[in-house]
């Protein structure tokens, strides 16, 4: 049982730092129709930023997390505005090329600026302090990255289901011309759902660092990760993505667990099984 305990425990909290980094990619590729293979990326350059305002300028976690954020989704509005909204209406090959040539791009640009060696983001002492659950002892960081997971998750449901905002994106994936007609900006709702999108892959980023690591080479270490959530969820599917996050998320654990040296090998050979037996996803449209 206390192995059990300590596969969902620490599965969960993997699946929820999954999910927030990979919401986004399945918006921009479900939603938007652009393969969006640089989204990785927003999530290093969170990081990278968050590493840079905590350590090297001195700001603490606390002021760095929403500066980094919002820093990364300063840059994400005008590479949407310039560069992806006239990949748009590309195929999928020319998407493929652009967004990976922006992806080689990031890394280049964080490799310059901060090196190639780890990126280390401190987390506040609190954060680090041991919570006993009785069949075993972990940093409290793992219960605020399920918090956190949850309240994205209610969050993006609000937001999408419950205000005009996420009416009007509905209603410009359905039929942009036709949202475009009755005034819709579409142009404006596709780029601040780019830009939330970037956002939520930066704050994966930053709260995720201590499972997945920050460093130049992030984006490629973990773009097919990513890939994976977004195919096995359902493209564009928010539900989609949050279940098959958990879903690989406790499945990767328990195999790191149960199967230490066939881990890679069991996930992924799952990975292909489902996908073989649902090809559009747990949550995709048929």
């Amino acid at each position: 049982m206390s192995l059990l305990l300590n596969i969902a425990v620490d599965g969960i909290a993997y699946g929820m730092i999954l999910f927030m980094i990979a919401v986004g990619l399945s918006v921009t590729m479900g939603l938007m129709r652009v393969i969006n293979l640089a989204h990785g990326g927003f999530a290093m350059i969170g990081g990278a930023l968050a590493h840079w305002l905590a350590l090297d300028l001195g700001l603490g976690f606390w002021a760095a997390l929403p500066l980094a954020v919002a820093g990364t989704i300063a840059l994400a509005l005008p590479l949407e505005r310039l560069i992806y909204r006239r990949i748009y209406g590309f195929g999928d090959l020319q998407q493929v090329l652009a967004t990976i040539g922006l992806t080689f791009l990031m890394i280049a640009s964080v490799n310059l600026w901060q090196g190639s060696t780890l990126l280390n983001v401190p987390l506040p002492q609190g954060m680090t302090a041991p919570v006993d659950l009785g069949f075993r002892t972990l940093p409290l960081h793992r219960l605020v990255v399920i918090a956190l997971g949850l309240a994205v998750i209610a969050g993006l449901w609000a937001l999408i289901d419950r205000t005009r905002f996420g009416i009007r994106l509905r209603a410009a994936v359905d039929n942009r011309a036709t949202a475009s007609a009755i005034g819709i900006d579409t142009g404006r709702i596709y780029m601040l759902t780019f830009g939330l999108g970037a956002g939520l892959a930066a704050l994966g980023g930053i709260f995720g660092a201590e499972l997945l690591p920050i460093d130049a080479y992030y984006p490629l270490r973990y773009m097919v990760l990513f890939l994976i959530v977004v195919a096995v969820g359902g493209m564009g599917s928010i539900p989609g993505s949050f279940a098959a996050a958990l879903g690989l998320g406790l499945v990767e654990t328990a195999a790191r667990y149960l199967l230490p040296d066939m881990a890679t090998i069991t996930f992924f050979a799952l990975v292909i099984a489902l996908l073989a037996i649902r090809p559009q996803g747990l949550l995709g449209r048929v």
